[in-house]
C-alpha cells in the first residue's frame, strides 16, 4: 500500500527502517496504519481506526503509559499539528517519557508551518537539521534531550460565567471564551431548567458547558473526539468542586444506548485547516437516538453552517433561539 497524504508520501521514500517507530498525532492514511509502528494521538477518532486494523494505538493521558514504555522506542516521528502550542506541548512531553537520544523526525506541510520547528528546537536545545523536503512538506531529525520544562506547564487557566476553567493547546476556546458558546450560555436558561436531568454536553472543549450545567444541578456527562479536551473538562469540573463525567469518544460511539434529557453542543466544523461537516452532521442526524422522548437538542453554530437541512431531516422541525448574524442558536425536540 502507498502513501496517501503529502506528508506520508515524503516519509515513505525515505530509506529508513520505521518498524516499531511512534507516529506522533498521524494523519489519516492507510500506508501509516498497515505498517509496524504504534499511533500516539489525542484524536480518539485516529486510535479507533488503528485499533481497527490490529495496531497499537494510545493517547499521552492513557494509565500507566509510563511503564510500558520501558527502555524507549526505537524513534518517533511528530506531524507537526495546526495548533504551535500543541506541537511545543508534544516535544516537551515526549522528551519527559521517553529517553535522551531517542531519534525525532519532525514532519508537516510547509503551509502548516513546519519550517517553525527550527526556533521551537533551538529554544529547547536541541540540534536539527533538514533531512528531506517533497510534496510541498519538509522533514527535520534531531534527537531528544531533557530540556529542563515540565509539560504540565502547557496548562493554564482563566475565568468566565463565574467559572474556573481549565485549558490545553489545541483545546477549542484555548485560554479565553468564544462568543458563539457565550451566545449558547444566554439562550439555555430559557429552555434547561435547573434539576437533575441527565444531559449531554457534546464536543465539551474546556468543560464550560458542562460546567455550567453541572452547577445548575444537572447530571453531566461530557465527551469529546480529542482527549487534550477531555482532560481539560475533568479538570475545569474539578477545579470548581463539580461533579460529572467526562469520555473520550467519536460522537456517540462511547454512549452506547445511553439517551439524555438534552444534548447541547457548539459543534466543531474543521480538522485542522480544512472545513469538515462529518462529525457536526452525526451528532444532529443521530441526536433522536440519544435523546429520550420530549428531549431536546440545543446547539449554537456559525449562521452560514448548513445546520437546517440537517435539523429538518432529524427532527422534521425546528426553531432559532437567537440569531446575531454571525452565530445561532438552534433547538429542535424529539
Amino acid at each position: 500500500m502507498s502513501a496517501e497524504t503529502p506528508v506520508c508520501q515524503l516519509l515513505e521514500r525515505q530509506a529508513l527502517d520505521y518498524r516499531g517507530w511512534w507516529w506522533v498525532g498521524p494523519p489519516r492514511d492507510g500506508w501509516l496504519e498497515a505498517g509496524e509502528g504504534a499511533a500516539v494521538s489525542v484524536d480518539a477518532a485516529v486510535l479507533e481506526a488503528w485499533r481497527a486494523r490490529g495496531r497499537p494505538a494510545f493517547s499521552p493521558f492513557d494509565d500507566g503509559l509510563p511503564a510500558r514504555v520501558g527502555a524507549g522506542v526505537p524513534g518517533v516521528v511528530l506531524f507537526w499539528p495546526k495548533s504551535h502550542a500543541l506541537g511545543e506541548w508534544w516535544l516537551l512531553w515526549l522528551c519527559a517519557v521517553l529517553p535522551p537520544g531517542t531519534p525525532l523526525q519532525l514532519a508537516g506541510e510547509n503551509q502548516g508551518g513546519i519550517k517553525r520547528v527550527l526556533k521551537v528546537l533551538a529554544a529547547l536545545g536541541l540540534g536539527c537539521r533538514k533531512r528531506d523536503t517533497a510534496r510541498r512538506c519538509s522533514l527535520f531529525e534531531t534527537r531528544l534531550g531533557r530540556v529542563g520544562l515540565d509539560p504540565e506547564a502547557a496548562w493554564s487557566s482563566f475565568e468566565a460565567e463565574g467559572l474556573t476553567l481549565v485549558s490545553h493547546p489545541g483545546v477549542f476556546g484555548h485560554g479565553k471564551l468564544d462568543d458563539g458558546t457565550r451566545l449558547l450560555l444566554e439562550r439555555l436558561p430559557a429552555v434547561l431548567p435547573e434539576g437533575q436531568a441527565e444531559v449531554l454536553d457534546m464536543g465539551c472543549g474546556d468543560g464550560i458547558l458542562a460546567a455550567w450545567l453541572a452547577r445548575r444541578g444537572a447530571r453531566v456527562t461530557a465527551v469529546d473526539v480529542n482527549a487534550c479536551a477531555v482532560e481539560a473538562t475533568r479538570r475545569t469540573l474539578a477545579a470548581n468542586g463539580l461533579a460529572g463525567e467526562a469520555r473520550v469518544g467519536d460522537v456517540y460511539a462511547a454512549l452506547g444506548e445511553r439517551r439524555f434529557a438534552a444534548i447541547v453542543s457548539n459543534p466543531p466544523f474543521h480538522q485542522e485547516r480544512a472545513i469538515d461537516y462529518g462529525p457536526a452532521a452525526r451528532l444532529i442526524l443521530e441526536a433522536p437516538d440519544h435523546l429520550l422522548p420530549g428531549g431536546q437538542l440545543v446547539i449554537v453554530a456559525n449562521a452560514f453552517l448548513p445546520y437546517p437541512d440537517l435539523l429538518e431531516r432529524a427532527f422534521g422541525g425546528f426553531e432559532i433561539l437567537a440569531d446575531d448574524r454571525r452565530f445561532r442558536v438552534y433547538r429542535a425536540s424529539t
